[in-house]
């Protein structure tokens, strides 16, 4: 009995990489734009949350803060 190929193992190989530029890409101008609110509005809940999640996903891709 022979087995098929596991194509949904290879996904995030094959085309979830060229996608994810976008992702961390926006990611980093969603950065930017919090901090420049932030400095504007001063530290509200509603936006340390959304800096809180948007930090979370930049250490998902590895992107370092501190180059930003």
């Amino acid at each position: 009995m022979t087995y098929k190929r596991p194509r949904r193992l290879n996904y995030a190989v094959n085309k979830k990489w060229p996608k994810a530029w976008g992702k961390v890409g926006s990611a980093v101008a969603h950065y930017k734009k919090l901090q420049t609110r932030i400095e504007f509005e001063g530290e509200t809940k509603w936006l340390l949350s959304a800096v809180k999640i948007v930090t979370a996903k930049l250490n998902k891709y590895q992107i370092n803060l501190n180059k930003i």
